[in-house]
């Protein structure tokens, strides 16, 4: 198997599925962000206060073309990498691609005590969930093998269910 790709919107549960469903199927488990941080030394608000998020989209295209060279990962991404059509494209060719649907009521949910949400350190968080998800929601349908609804579900509900889909798409 190559990878198993993790892609939605702050708030979806992308890490946390991420790591409990690499743990289930015994794969090593990557998140995008945490990588760029290690690598760069310094937390993703602080790219985005100091490179903009065009700084921070470069460093994350480059680190999603070397994650997704990998085999048997289970890769969570930030919820704007369907934005260039390089990384939809990396994504696509790098494993199955589920998409993990949440509501911005979700996502909100989620988020509100998140400092580390530079999209989101605004006045009315709701209409910039609301934004980005009129403008990514497609994207990342566009991509997803499977998609799956994270809403008021536990963690291990949401990982057995990405299993059980997965599997019916595997070849037998």
């Amino acid at each position: 198997m190559r990878n198993l790709i993790l892609v939605g919107p702050m708030g979806a549960g992308k890490s946390t599925i991420g790591r409990l469903l690499a743990k289930e199927l015994k794969l090593q488990f990557k998140d995008s962000d945490k990588e760029i941080e290690q690598r760069t030394g310094a937390d993703i608000p602080w790219i985005f206060d100091v490179e903009g998020e065009q700084g921070f989209r470069e460093r994350e295209q480059s680190m999603i073309a070397e994650l997704c060279e990998l085999s048997g990962a289970v890769i969570a991404t930030g919820g704007g990498v369907v934005l260039r059509p390089e990384n939809r494209q990396a994504l696509s060719s790098g494993g199955r691609v589920v998409y993990l649907h949440a509501s911005v009521e979700q996502q909100l949910d989620r988020t509100s005590r998140d400092r580390n949400r530079p999209l989101l350190r605004n006045s009315d968080p709701a209409k910039v969930l609301g934004s980005l998800m009129e403008i990514r929601d497609p994207l990342y349908r566009e991509i997803a093998d499977v998609i799956v609804e994270t809403d008021e579900r536990p963690p291990r509900m949401v990982v057995q269910e990405i299993i059980d889909r997965l599997d019916a798409l595997a070849p037998h």
